[in-house]
């Protein structure tokens, strides 16, 4: 029998080694993906491959048994079970169940309103990282780390093995993945757990073990350095061999089949249809899920939905034969007829558990071939080739309004696997007029099979807890729904006539999603690691506009600044020579200070802070900081971009999705340089106003800055006022973002404020070369850092606010009566030059290079440069004070006001 690896194997050179039925279980297959190029193919997981029902519950259910012997029975009664989304719901459900007595939660990608985030973490090679814990019950993940000493003990064991007494005691954690390959993942997600529900054993269980030797010696460190025994339980153990340069050969060998088979990137092939037999509509099936049973581990399950879905399956099970052909009446029996020999029970995404067992309980109710396998989101190669493990791909749009936007999804090696029927069980949530439409999942399933069934599982949401302050609001319920299926579950009265059924309604409405962050390369020219923006994307909007024209209607109160975008300044070659002579001049200044207010933030709001920039001056401060965490620490931080507008707070929804993804105790602000300490006032008054009336709680209004001339914050690299390059350009060094835009025919009430992508401006973007000339001195300045960060955590860092006191008293003094027109500092004075109208400089006598930008900028819009002394910046740019298209000269130029 040939290897369903061989094909990737020969031409590769990819090796897996392991014990004699590792190549049974795994197969290869290439996948685009920028940092791993394989995929190890499961056939037992039930994922890619349709398998027999049985044998895929079988698999987990055993591995359960396994961990509920190392525990033994008292160790077992504690345990919690945690699995991973989207590829190891199923197997970890089945892995409680094996245990018996544990409640199952399962990390997910969706997220859902109204529901307390208690965790989540970063999955780094995925091609979608983000997870998210969200249980119904938030003491679920709860730990007890009293009563033992094992600090530091390991195990790599398999199913031998008792505990002592000792550890009946503990809340033992058992994480379940498919595979564990590098262990990153499984051990960041203990130690993001583990700072915030601290316990003292956890049980890693995967199908396969396919560590490096490298890899399997950080358990026991990482056993040590947390303080808790760590044991692993696994299937089958091996290990992957890859040749140098395996990502390139594997991504030009992707392009090339690509090429072959004539599809485009992340399209995908399917088997022809078949040649006999047409197609025929979609029939659904009324499955009378029980009602308050959870369709699966997103917000938890336990015992005792476990014991009701067990009492219900067989009678579902026998609704799903009886639409059949050939199938079993209601309420059990032989099969009527031989027309339906091969069944797929296909299920979807993160729903693998529920249509599992319905698979499982269909097996034993008729007399056909039963295979199972679901969706997923992971693209990969299909070769039609015995040798290799994905044969066939359906390819169909998402069908459940995902967070992250729409986009390709996938069913493998089931066209032209000759299955006579498919029964596509789905959530609630998935049944979509996308679902049903001509190039949705059911249309790609129908011309290769006989008969498409769908069978839809509502959608569980936890009912928030009424509280006097916040009265519940029932979910609605579509009018079409008759009286009689509308359990209590639903928060609503039954009629006092009929009884109220035991089964939930079909569907079951959710609030609308907020969006996925926006990532690069198809918004910014940063790297999609570097910065996901909670913006929604205006780039086909005209929202410029003259500068001239928008300083008249700011200033005369018929519009906001933030309405409207001024026209990208495309500097003269003198000035971009000048931007480039800056850097060079100043990016040892830079890294220091990035350097000394990373490590401030870490040691103040570590281990693992999220960083929120304020877009965009904030956003390569932002980027910087993470490099410089992953540099000097080999941490990567979370990163994110959000719009704060002056008069207008900070995008309340960007806040709302942090709150739901992150823990907003995590959440740090970053900016780039202050002011007067406008924005700072803001971020301070927004934040207050959002937990006011959002009721969240947690997030610190504090903002870590570059630079901090007018003392307005505690946490800043440094306080001089010196050229941070950035400031020279718009988007051309900020990732060809706009500045953020708010407006009302634009941006609703449930969108993220809005922004643009030049991606016209390409040729003179210098973002990433600005980034990469910084990072390069971090190694330069390293010990600088050191000593920096140490002073700055003992010193007396209180905000002075001197230079707010500086701009009321420069106000008053020049006549102008209005501190927002005045911009203090070289960023923000560069700003007035770039985007306003401004009316003077001043300059601080005897500042050198920090302002040759400033004068070649003022010399071009004829601006008159005033050196004062007793200046506490470097620079203040004032903005004409009385501006009409009148106030300028016959040239276009600024004149001072009489």
């Amino acid at each position: 029998m040939v290897w369903s690896g061989s094909w990737v194997a020969e031409r590769l050179g990819v090796e897996i080694v392991g014990d004699g039925e590792l190549r049974e279980l795994l197969g290869l297959a290439l996948r685009r993906n920028p940092k791993r190029a394989h995929l190890l193919v499961s056939r037992v997981l039930g994922k890619h491959v349709p398998q027999y029902p049985s044998v895929v519950y079988g698999a987990g259910f055993e591995l359960g048994r396994q961990v509920r012997d190392l525990l033994g029975e008292a160790g077992a009664r504690h345990a919690v079970v945690l699995g991973y989304a989207e590829t190891a719901t199923g197997l970890g459900h089945a892995v409680a169940d094996g245990l018996g007595t544990a409640p199952y939660l399962h990390s997910t990608r969706r997220p859902v309103a109204g529901v307390a985030r208690a965790g989540g973490f970063e999955e780094s090679h995925s091609h979608a990282t983000s997870h998210l814990l969200l249980p119904e019950d938030p003491d679920l993940l709860a730990g007890d780390a009293g009563g033992t000493d094992r600090a530091g003990s390991a195990a790599a064991s398999g199913p031998a093995g008792t505990s002592d007494p000792a550890d009946s005691a503990d809340a033992v954690l058992v994480l379940v993945d498919d595979e564990f390959s590098t262990g990153n993942t499984v051990l960041n997600t203990i130690r993001a757990l583990h700072e915030r529900y601290p316990r003292n054993r956890y049980v890693i269980v995967a199908l396969v073990d396919m560590r490096s030797p490298a890899d399997r010696g950080r358990l026991a460190e990482f056993a040590a350095e947390i303080g808790a025994r760590v044991d692993l339980v696994a299937r089958n153990s091996g290990t992957v061999r890859l040749p140098d340069g395996v990502l390139e050969k594997g991504q030009a060998l992707v392009a090339a089949e690509e090429e072959a088979q004539g599809s485009a990137p992340g399209a995908g092939t399917a088997a022809p249809q078949p040649a006999s037999g047409a197609a025929r509509p979609c029939t659904r099936v009324d499955l009378r899920w029980p009602a308050g049973v959870p369709d699966g581990g997103r917000h938890g399950f336990t015992p005792e939905h476990r014991a009701r879905l067990e009492a219900a399956l067989p009678a579902m099970a026998d609704r799903i034969a009886a639409a059949l052909e050939g199938g079993v009446p209601e309420g059990g029996g032989a099969p009527a007829g031989g027309g339906v020999r091969r069944v797929l029970v296909l299920g979807f995404e993160e729903l693998m558990y529920a249509p599992l067992r319905l698979g499982t309980a269909l097996e034993d109710r008729l007399g056909a071939e039963v295979r199972y396998s679901t969706t997923t989101r992971s693209p990969v190669l299909a070769v039609d080739d015995p040798g290799y493990a994905i044969r066939t791909r359906l390819v169909f749009p998402a069908h459940d309004d995902p967070a992250d936007g729409p986009g390709d999804r996938y069913a493998y090696n089931v066209a032209g696997a000759g299955f006579d029927a498919v029964v596509a069980v789905v959530d609630s949530i998935a049944d979509t007029p996308e679902l049903h439409a001509p190039d949705g999942l059911l249309a790609r399933l129908a011309p290769h099979t006989a008969q498409v069934l769908l069978a839809v599982v509502p959608s569980y949401t936890p009912t928030p807890t009424p509280t006097p302050a916040s009265p519940q609001h029932p979910a609605p319920i579509p009018a079409s729904t008759p009286a009689e299926a509308i359990p209590e579950a639903a928060g609503r009265p039954a009629p006092s006539a009929a009884p109220v059924p035991s089964y939930a309604p079909d569907r079951q409405e959710e609030p609308r999603m907020l969006p996925e962050p926006l990532r690069g390369p198809a918004f910014s020219s940063y790297a999609p690691d570097e910065v996901g923006w909670l913006l929604q994307d205006l780039s086909d909007t005209e929202l410029e506009a003259p500068t001239e024209e928008r300083e008249e209607a700011i200033q005369s109160g018929g519009a906001h600044y933030a309405e409207s975008l001024p026209v990208e300044y495309q500097p003269s070659d003198a000035y971009q020579d000048l931007f480039k002579a800056a850097l060079d001049l100043s990016a040892v200044r830079i890294a220091r200070a990035v350097g000394a207010v990373t490590e401030t933030v870490l040691a103040e709001r570590g281990p693992r802070p999220v960083l929120v920039s304020l877009a965009r001056a904030g956003t390569p401060v932002g980027v910087l900081m993470r490099r410089w965490a992953r540099h000097r620490h080999g941490v990567d931080l979370p990163h994110y971009a959000v719009s704060i507008v002056r008069g207008r707070g900070i995008d309340a929804n960007a806040l709302r999705w942090l709150a739901a993804h992150h823990n907003p105790a995590d959440v740090v602000f970053v900016d780039g340089w202050t002011g007067k300490g406008a924005i700072t006032r803001e971020l301070a008054a927004a934040i207050a106003e959002f937990e006011e009336a959002d009721g969240a709680e947690g997030f610190n209004s504090e903002i870590a800055v570059l630079a901090d001339p007018g003392g307005c914050v505690r946490t800043y690299g440094t306080r001089e006022d010196f050229l941070i390059p950035s400031a020279c350009l718009n988007s051309t060094v900020s990732g060809l973002i706009s500045r953020t835009v708010l407006r009302s025919d634009l941006v609703g009430p449930d969108d993220f404020h809005g922004a643009k992508f030049y991606r016209e401006l390409a040729g003179s973007d210098v973002s990433g070369h600005f980034l990469d000339t910084i990072a390069d001195r971090f190694a330069e300045v390293a010990d600088a850092v050191d000593a920096d960060a140490k002073e700055l955590l003992t010193a007396d860092r209180a905000p002075t606010w001197e230079g707010w006191a500086a701009v009321e008293r420069i106000s008053e003094e020049y006549g102008i009566h209005d501190v927002n027109l005045v911009k203090p500092g070289v960023g923000e004075t560069t700003r007035v030059l770039l985007r306003r109208v401004p009316w003077k400089i001043l300059a601080k006598r005897g500042a050198g290079a920090d302002l040759e930008h400033i004068r070649l900028l003022a010399e071009q819009r004829g601006v008159p440069v005033e050196e004062v002394d007793a200046l506490p910046y470097t620079c203040v740019g004032l903005i004409h004070p009385k501006y009409t298209r009148g106030a300028t000269g016959a040239d276009g130029k600024a004149v001072e006001s009489k």
